[in-house]
């Protein structure tokens, strides 16, 4: 996706400070999966050793899932005529006119580095799929039923390989699906989250068939919109999630208009992308109804309001509350993005923040970075730049510290804070944690460590003076120490 606005709300906060106590074993016992999200890269890369290299490099760097688009305008035969080939049997993933083959290489070269796979089953789809096809708008009102019958092509063919799929991407956007809304002069109601819930009651069930024990994902929704005055404006995500499980602000049932004969869409989990765009991680967002990393609490106390409410049903549990997968998460940089982007200095601290709060963050379960690598920049900062590299393929400074991802929280108490880090891939691993004075070239060690399984560890330090710190660790034994980044911390003497 490509999100839009938000301005700078403040510089990175600082990080920590003194004496340094364990942490509770509550704060190392999270799992939360490391995920990777870049087509350009993997799928659509016509020169197959270079993304056997990159897949290669995201196993090194501690990916545990990567993010596929199985579009269904892509894979599908004749996907610009307004009617599908004679006898086509599009619920076959062997009829002729299917071309799995991009997305065949993509699955089997990610296996084959030890990762899992995610599977986003998504449009714009075939024109011959929509309710219009003279309209020659792939986007325009996909039919649910044919939807379906790609589902369960997909299920049928990645069955065995793919454990976790992502129904639709983002269908609060026009870019992806449409109409948004449905105007009367300056009056105007939400379209697409009827249309998508249709969507995923006839693709959740037709994957469940081809394959019974596979997670089935909704959601996927952009995290800011824009005012209905237009047909195909972009839907604020809570509003979307009211609409799509038919329940007003107050999460009262609605039982009128688009909402008569109302039945709900089931599903494992909700997928979500909270991009900040400029904002900082633990920025909120203006408006109550878009929702950054900084607003998941709001955003899920909704879905458990609309879940009460019998909007939404939990195939896991009828009471069980929705896991997050955060199928999408980066920052843009500046350069070369002079729009949208934030330096890449503040971009590798974001995301390290970020990766904290998710962690922090019970419901969630799936953290992916997005993208790898940079688009071309076009016209108005056209193309994506969230990437841990450059578009020429050069170092980003996230790249560096993705593998070691390390914060300080200084919000747990008036002069306590807690330090945060990960050593990716997993396991357990030596660290030691040192500080420094701010000037000082020397660093000493306070404590010495091992992480959890996943490769985290916190620890809880004292705040009485301004203090850098950072964890080392060494990969094997006798090799060079390796160092996060460092993090500054002063105390905050009110609240």
């Amino acid at each position: 996706m490509r999100a839009h606005g938000a301005r700078i709300l403040g510089l990175i906060a600082a990080a920590l400070v003194a004496g340094a106590a364990a942490a509770p074993a509550a704060d190392a016992a999270k799992t939360l999966e490391v995920g990777i999200a870049d087509d350009a890269a993997v799928l659509e890369n016509p020169i197959p050793a270079d993304a056997a290299r990159t897949v290669a490099d995201w196993r090194a760097l501690g990916v545990d899932d990567v993010r596929l688009f199985a579009q269904w305008g892509r894979i599908s035969p004749r996907a610009g005529d307004v009617r599908a080939p004679a006898g086509f049997d599009a619920a076959d993933p062997d009829a002729p006119g299917y071309d799995w083959s991009a997305l065949d290489r993509a699955v089997a070269l990610v296996r084959g580095a030890g990762m899992a796979v995610t599977l986003s089953v998504t449009g714009p789809g075939p024109v011959w799929a929509t309710a219009s096809p003279s309209a020659l708008n792939p986007r325009l009102n996909p039919v649910p039923g044919q939807f379906g019958r790609f589902a369960r092509a997909v299920a049928t063919r990645y069955g065995a390989q793919v454990d976790r799929y992502v129904l639709w991407n983002e269908p609060n956007l026009p870019l992806w699906l449409q109409p948004q809304f449905t105007c009367r002069g300056r009056t105007c109601t939400p379209a697409s989250p009827h249309l998508y819930r249709r969507l995923v009651r006839a693709a959740q069930p037709a994957i469940r068939a081809a394959d019974a024990g596979a997670r089935v994902l909704i959601g996927a929704l952009a995290p800011s919109g824009q005012n209905p005055r237009s047909r195909n404006a972009t839907m604020r995500p809570l509003a979307f999630l009211r609409a799509l499980g038919c329940v007003d602000r107050r999460a009262q049932r609605d039982r009128h208009g688009a909402c008569a004969g109302f039945r709900p869409a089931a599903a494992d989990g909700i997928a979500y992308h909270p991009h900040g765009v400029r904002r900082a991680p633990d920025a909120r967002a203006p408006n109550a109804d878009d929702a950054g990393l900084a607003d998941l609490g709001r955003l899920e106390g909704l879905l458990d309001a609309v879940q009460r409410a019998g909007g939404l049903r939990n195939t896991l549990g009828r009471t069980r509350r929705f896991d997050l997968y955060l199928t999408e998460y980066g920052y843009q940089t500046d350069p070369p993005d002079r729009f949208a982007g934030v330096r890449p200095a503040r971009q590798a601290a974001w995301l390290q923040q970020g990766a904290y709060m998710a962690w922090r963050d019970p419901r969630v379960r799936t953290m992916t970075q997005y993208v790898w690598r940079d688009e071309p920049t076009g016209p108005n900062g056209a193309g994506w730049q969230s990437g841990l590299r450059f578009a020429d393929g050069r170092p980003k400074p996230a790249l560096r510290s993705f593998p070691q991802p390390f914060w300080a929280d200084s919000t747990v108490a008036r002069r306590a804070a807690r330090l945060w880090g990960q050593v990716r891939p997993g396991g357990s691993h030596a660290v030691a944690v040192q500080r420094r004075t701010p000037g000082s070239a020397r660093w000493t060690t306070i404590r010495r460590l091992r992480t959890d399984g996943r490769g985290v560890f916190g620890l809880r330090v004292a705040v009485t003076r301004p203090v850098e710190y950072r964890f080392t660790w060494r990969e094997t034994p006798g090799a060079a120490a390796r160092a996060s980044d460092a993090r500054r911390v002063a105390p905050v003497r009110g609240r």
